[in-house]
């Protein structure tokens, strides 16, 4: 069992990492699901209600999101949208990223670095993980001919 420990310490960070950066990029529909749940189960929905009324709030936050911004005509509008899915997701990468580089190095400095890198990564697979889902918006009547 001690010379697995180290494998198993790895797999197992390597998992959390996975996990969180996942949740991360649908930082602001998981929240909202979150936070819909714990309100159900504190309102006296029981276990099964809180769990159905926080996965259909966090999944109606990310269809909403999505048919926004599929749906608004304007640029300026759909940077807006994609920034309040996205500003969320480079907050908790940072975040989690801080919080596992605390574990891994004493120099406050390299936390830092590492945090920010964390974060723009997130931040970049949010945007383009949010920006890839939508639907494309008609041709406007461009359609190349064979």
């Amino acid at each position: 069992m001690f010379i697995l420990a180290p494998f198993l310490l790895v797999a197992g960070i390597g998992f959390l990492c996975w996990f969180f950066f996942t949740v991360a990029v649908f930082a602001l529909p998981c929240a909202t699901g979150l936070m819909a749940a714990l309100w159900a189960f504190d309102t006296g929905a029981g276990l099964l209600g809180a769990v159905i009324i926080g996965f259909v709030a966090g999944a109606a936050t990310f269809i909403l999101g999505q048919i926004a911004f599929a749906c608004v005509p304007w640029a300026w509008l759909r940077l807006l949208i994609v920034l309040l899915y996205t500003v969320p997701a480079i907050i908790m990468g940072y975040s989690t990223t801080h919080g596992i580089a605390q574990m891994m190095m004493p120099s406050a400095a390299w936390q830092f670095f590492f945090s920010v890198i964390g974060a723009s990564a997130v931040g970049i697979t949010a945007f383009i993980r949010f920006t890839a889902v939508a639907p494309p918006g008609p041709s406007g009547g461009n359609i190349a001919r064979v």
